[in-house]
């Protein structure tokens, strides 16, 4: 089954570099930086993969911000300062601030159960879940976006409708013995809130966020009715392609749309002082005492971002020289990281990474250049490209999800047969190659490769309808 890419870096610390005064290393100057932001960006332009809003500030002052691309493509309206994006996970920042707030305020603490809250949980070890788990991303459960999610209607996919998807959720390890990036875990927050607060989770960003801070941009709900809204899109291997059927009403783990400029207000605010919460509080947290070294380490920046197909922002804030680096685009992850790493690299005076395809478009022209082989030998050279922290069988995974929606079954074929082999212990691998032998007609085959698929792993649900389907 083919999953979209929910990805974010939430605290992954960036290797620190020494930097006196002026803004970097090697003393350059502002103007300096600007020009080599410019030509940074351009860079990705030319490559058709990147549109959206770079800006830099220090001390909240801008120092550079300009708009790029188009902000929707049909109609020709191109990217301003003004333009709201969807800003992905970075709504975790929302609720990670928000139960912050509940534990100042004594209506919540790190230790309480997940079960003191909420009912119907039968997972084994589910009572054992605590708040600080849940936030921290070591509470067991992982994703919940999977097919059962995506057949929701539209009105279905909030909170209150997905919490019974999750109720219905296998743990994936004991809780507190590991650490997973969890969706599902941040909808269980959001849950959380509503019930403590008795009001939704929209009415506590506009109450506790947005009014306190003056976001006025921020945008908490209709948000395909609203103005100035930057429309996602991915460059494939047909052309470019909208995001509008995976945009959905905002949630606790994701899709609120505002401005760059009141995103770094915001995380200015949560990242500095006690506007939002308490200095305790912090000291408490486990993010916030992860990141208190570098604090004092000039040249160093953490990362928040939120991404989705089409869809790419990141807040990276060197905490020691109170400098904002912001990219937003509507356009397909991670191009949004690689500029701001790269603009993060300019300002300690370093060399940015040379800009290239994302990693399914550069696979995809090295195999209709030198064939399956070609990417079976230099898999990962080709994919060198692929973000960190996510799963390179999603690479050709997806890949072949494209081709095959495109009619190109035999292509297909040949990525998702290739995945097999250089992921033989996945069984999803097996799944998606299963669906492509069915679409083909050969049903012995497909049959095999959806039972390998439940060997692997027993819990997939579509492998599980296609079996009975194909023993018939």
């Amino acid at each position: 089954m083919k999953y979209p890419l929910f990805i974010i870096l939430v605290s992954t610390l960036l290797a620190a570099c020494s930097g006196p005064t002026k803004p970097s290393s090697n003393n350059l100057m502002w103007s300096d930086i600007s020009q080599k932001t410019d030509e940074l960006v351009d860079d990705y332009i030319d490559l058709g993969i990147f549109s959206g809003v770079v800006l830099i500030c220090e001390n909240g002052n801008p120092i550079y911000r300009k708009a790029f691309g188009l902000a929707d493509r049909e109609n020709n309206i191109a990217n301003t300062l003004q333009t709201r994006f969807v800003i992905g996970s970075m709504n975790k920042s929302f609720t990670h601030a928000i139960i912050l707030q509940l534990i100042d305020e004594g209506k919540l603490k790190f230790s309480d159960k997940m079960v003191d809250y909420l009912n119907g949980f039968q997972q084994q070890d589910a009572d054992k879940i605590t708040i600080k788990q849940l936030v921290d991303h070591t509470s067991g459960f992982g994703d919940y976006h999977s097919p059962q999610f995506f057949n929701l209607p539209y009105s279905e996919k909030n909170i209150q409708g997905i919490l019974p998807l999750i109720k219905e959720m296998d743990l994936n390890f004991e809780p507190g013995t590991e650490n997973e990036y969890s969706n599902a875990g941040y909808i269980i927050l959001g849950a959380i809130i509503e019930k403590v607060t008795t009001k939704t989770y929209a009415e506590n960003i506009e109450e506790r966020i947005k009014k306190p801070l003056q976001l006025h941009s921020l945008v908490t709900k209709n948000i395909k009715n609203i103005p100035n809204r930057a429309i996602g899109y991915m460059k494939t291997i047909e052309g470019y392609e909208d995001n509008e059927n995976v945009v959905f009403e905002p949630k606790s783990d994701g899709g609120c749309y505002a401005t760059a400029a009141d995103m770094m207000k915001f995380y200015r605010a949560y990242l500095y002082g006690d506007t939002l919460f308490s200095e305790k509080v912090k000291d408490e947290d486990g993010f916030f005492r992860q990141i208190k070294p570098i604090y004092q380490q000039k040249g160093a920046g953490i990362p928040l971002a939120g991404g989705f197909n089409g869809a790419n922002t990141v807040h990276l804030e060197m905490l020691a020289q109170h400098i904002s680096i912001v990219v937003f685009a509507n356009m397909d992850e991670p191009v949004a990281e690689k500029i701001a790493f790269g603009i993060h690299k300019i300002i300690n005076g370093e060399a940015p990474e040379i800009p290239q395809l994302p990693t399914l478009l550069y696979v995809y022209q090295a195999y209709q250049k030198n064939g399956i082989g070609f990417v079976k030998n230099n898999f990962e050279t080709l994919t060198n490209n692929w973000l960190e922290n996510d799963p390179k069988d999603l690479i050709l995974n997806n890949l072949g999800y494209d081709l095959m929606f495109n009619d190109k079954l035999d292509e297909a074929l040949e990525m998702f047969k290739l995945n097999t082999e250089l992921f033989p212990n996945i069984g999803n691998c097996w799944d998606s190659y299963g669906e492509v032998l069915w679409k083909k007609g050969l049903n012995k085959e497909a049959l095999a490769a959806y039972k390998k698929a439940l060997e692997i792993n027993p819990n997939i649900p579509s492998a599980k309808k296609a079996v009975e389907e194909l023993s018939k």
